[in-house]
């Protein structure tokens, strides 16, 4: 029968069938096989074989070229790094939501991609790092490095189990080298960065130099009070449209728990208390240490004749430490086996109970000050031990810590009262998680309101950053449900819900009209002050000094010399002005004007201020070198990579981040 049936399946007939059956799933194959992104991927780069530059992209001439993908998952890593690096940075300011944008996806995935160009460059061009590369780098790292500062393999394999995530040595191994083979073009390049002694020269010349100048501020232009037509209305607002939206708003409904304001807890009676006592009684007692040296005989344990004679020997010793005028630190340094207190003369420092194995502590602990005892036997061997001086060990009676012990327990129980009224608010709002009402009514807690309010007008509880970060988040704002408890400090949180959403809309005009007639009279005022500079400029460049005109045209001139580049004085904007125009020729200044929020002043450069080079040290020099050559470094590194991905495929799949 399976014969009959081998002969039935066979011949041109059924290929012809099962070639056109599989044309179907030639259509539900992932796309990534034939040339694309893939379902798992948010990135593609490929590059023509090495042998065939010129190789079409195009399927099947695709399986030829070389690629690298960036998975989904990978993609969330490297985003979750850098939302926590921002959150890092940003603090309370930090706003989730907003950190969510497409313009942040793309941004970090565009430098994952920079990445894959590079190392698949660097595949096409033959780097290769060497196994003993890859491990002299590791044995480099501190973190796997001993107190002696040599590699230590146990601390290695240590540091990767517990790290996050866990990594075997293969694993850590295998990301150094790629990180290696990342690095290797650009950091050549970076290197590779130089500047001449001329450049060097002339951009501490610029980086240096300073300027005298003069600065006139222009009176006030008096406010703009002429009529503003309908039809300028219209223009203004259709020109300006961006400028006026409604912002996102809204109104919240909360319940606020602060143990400040919580009724006051009972004062704790005289059981408790006494019961608090015995319990932490160790809190109000002095560790007994003791200043202790001993001379260690090592011995091993499994040989009993090495025993029998260590004992022996450390017998002998300790008769010698307990004749008069013995040297015990003398002895120490010349018979002790303990290379950390031989050199010191057997020292030990203060001791407390639990720092020693128990038989050498019980020995210790047993004896008085001025002491010799021993031979002791732990597991290293037999000691001998001296106890030079003891201290500690007092204990203070429950009377003298009465006072402290009532404070701490009505504070414990105001805490555990806020916890307990805390928990109980959670378990109501859990079982209805879209009101408030319910379990404030329970707990016999008012509801309070605020809003509306927008990010930039919130105010009281509103204010608080993670309030704010809360209330305008997608899922209170969408599903209208109780947050979980917001802490906004120790012992006091808030559980919100949003009550109204309005979200961020275009205004229309007959909302916005009193907005577009401030913006004309704004830019009118803002004009009306750059035509006065301008009339200023005007006398000036005919000749006439910025003091001459002080008088007749009201300006009050103030003068600044020896100015430094790149400093914010009198403001940014005013010094990046002045070092940017041009220098005085012949004794005669330059002018220019600075907007600075709708009102202009005039400025007249009048010196340019070379440094003297001769008292600039090597150190500075050579940092200025080595400083921009590093960033020509940077910049060649930059363009080679653009330059290289000009020259690959790149495939971006938006719908996957």
């Amino acid at each position: 029968m399976l014969q009959k049936l081998r002969d039935k399946t066979s011949g041109w007939i059924v290929t012809v069938i099962l070639g056109l059956l599989m044309i179907p799933f030639l259509f539900v194959i992932d796309s990534s096989y034939l040339g694309g992104v893939g379902a798992q991927n948010v990135a593609k780069v490929a590059a023509p074989p090495t042998w065939w530059r010129s190789a079409p992209s195009w399927w099947p001439m695709s399986f030829l070229w070389q690629h690298h993908e960036i998975s989904v998952q990978d993609f969330r890593t490297r985003f979750e790094q850098a939302r926590q690096q921002a959150r890092e940075q940003q603090g309370e300011d930090f706003d989730p939501r907003e950190f969510e944008s497409t313009e942040n996806k793309l941004a970090v995935l565009d430098q994952m991609i920079d990445e894959q160009v590079v190392r698949l460059a660097g595949e096409q061009s033959g780097i290769v790092m060497s196994d003993s590369t890859v491990r002299e780098t590791i044995a480099s790292i501190p973190a796997f490095q001993g107190a002696d500062g040599t590699f230590s393999q146990d601390q290695y394999r240590m540091r990767l189990a517990t790290g996050n995530p866990p990594r075997t040595p293969a694993q850590f191994e295998a990301e150094v080298r790629e990180g290696m083979q990342l690095r290797v073009v650009p950091s050549a390049l970076v290197a590779s960065g130089f500047v001449t002694k001329a450049e060097a020269e002339r951009l501490m010349a610029l980086l240096y130099e300073t300027r005298d100048a003069e600065l006139a501020v222009l009176p006030p232009v008096p406010a703009d009070t002429a009529e503003v037509t309908d039809a300028q209305i219209k223009q203004w607002f259709d020109s300006h449209a961006k400028d006026f939206r409604q912002p996102e708003t809204v109104s919240l409904e909360y319940v606020e728990i602060n143990a400040a304001t919580l009724p006051p807890a009972t004062a704790a009676d005289e059981a408790t208390l006494r019961k608090r006592f015995a319990d932490e009684k160790a809190r109000f007692a002095t560790p007994e240490t003791r200043l202790a040296s001993h001379i260690l005989i090592a011995a091993d344990g499994n040989d009993p004749a090495a025993l029998k004679a260590a004992e022996a020997k450390a017998t002998r010793i300790a008769a010698e430490a307990k004749a008069p005028g013995a040297d015990f630190a003398a002895l120490a340094k010349a018979n002790s086996d303990d290379t950390g207190s031989k050199s010191t003369g057997g020292d030990l420092g203060w001791v407390e109970r639990g720092a020693m194995v128990k038989p050498f502590e019980d020995a210790l602990f047993a004896m008085k000050a001025g002491e010799i005892s021993g031979p002791v036997k732990t597991e290293f061997g037999f000691h001998v031990l001296q106890l030079r001086e003891q201290k500690g060990g007092q204990e203070r009676s429950f009377e003298e810590v009465r006072d402290q012990l009532a404070a701490e327990q009505l504070k414990a129980d105001s805490e555990n009262a806020f916890s307990d009224l805390s928990s109980r608010l959670v378990d109501q709002v859990y079982k209805n998680p879209t009101s408030l009402e319910g379990p404030a009514a329970a707990l016999k807690l008012p509801v309070q309101t605020v809003g509306p309010f927008t990010r930039a007008t919130a105010s009281g509880i509103a204010a608080n950053p993670a309030v704010l970060r809360a209330a305008f988040s997608d899922v209170l704002v969408q599903d209208g449900t109780v947050s979980d408890p917001i802490t906004i400090a120790p012992n006091h949180s808030v559980m919100i819900r949003v009550t109204d959403h309005s979200p961020e809309q275009a205004l229309p005009l007959e909302k916005a009209r009193d907005q577009v007639i401030a913006a004309i009279r704004a830019d009118r005022t803002r004009q009306a002050s750059a035509k006065a500079a301008d009339a200023v400029l005007a006398k000036l460049t005919a000749g006439q000094t910025l003091q001459a005109l002080a008088a007749t045209e009201n300006l009050q001139v103030q003068a600044m010399p020896g100015l430094q580049r790149g400093q914010p004085a009198p403001t940014p904007e005013i010094n990046r002005a002045l070092f940017a125009a041009k220098a005085p020729t012949e004794g005669k200044p330059t002018y220019g004007k600075v907007d600075l929020q709708g009102r202009y002043v005039v400025y007249a450069v009048t010196k340019v201020i070379p440094p003297d080079q001769s008292k600039f040290s090597e150190e500075q020099k050579q940092q200025v070198i080595q400083g921009v050559g590093q960033m020509q470094g940077d910049e060649d590194a930059k363009a080679l990579t653009k330059a290289m991905r000009k020259r690959y495929k790149v495939q971006i799949e938006e719908g996957n981040l």
